[in-house]
């Protein structure tokens, strides 16, 4: 069972430190004096320079850079496919990106479903313990009793005895004793 933690840890871990890693190239301060530069006059220059601005989407075919579409998600393939649109970081395309992150998300859900169920495996087995145990001890107070009914049983017969009240038939009526 720590081998499962070990391992899920270990992965939460890569991909947190993968996201800083991420985050931390994406922070970079541009230049001041670059920033206020509108994304269309960053054209026909290069990636890196076209990204400094946030807002900005560089296209690699038309080496164009464009402002965000921020209305979509997604920039739609009219303004440049996937596969060549550039946001944040020049070596990251969007079609990349979403399949990385959509495998990343994959990833964390499957992982999230083996914990919960190993967890309640290992639930279910410690009450399969606890219930064996319990059933145990349930054996051992039913003899305990059976033992202590069958003394008494004894005990009362050898008082019947003793006084001359046969118990021949439990079941028999009295009739004229």
């Amino acid at each position: 069972m720590s081998g499962v933690n070990t391992r899920s840890a270990f992965i939460l871990a890569f991909i947190f430190f993968g996201v800083f890693i991420t985050t931390e190239a994406q922070t970079s301060t541009p230049a001041p004096n670059t920033i206020s530069v509108p994304c269309a006059l960053r054209s026909n220059t290069s990636c890196s320079e076209c990204l400094q601005n946030v807002t900005c989407l560089w296209c690699t075919p038309t080496k164009q850079c464009l402002d965000y579409p921020v209305r979509n998600i997604l920039p739609p393939r009219s303004v440049c496919p996937l596969n060549d649109a550039r946001w944040g970081l020049c070596w990251v395309n969007f079609q990349i990106l979403i399949i990385t992150m959509s495998v990343l998300g994959g990833v964390i859900i499957i992982s999230i479903l083996v914990c919960c169920f190993c967890c309640c495996k290992c639930e279910r087995v410690g009450n399969k313990r606890e219930d064996a145990k319990v059933e145990r001890q349930t054996r051992a107070r039913k003899s305990r009793q059976k033992a202590k009914r069958t003394e008494m049983q004894m005990r009362h017969d050898e008082i019947r005895q003793k006084y001359g009240v046969e118990k021949e038939n439990p079941y028999a009526r009295m009739d004229d004793h």
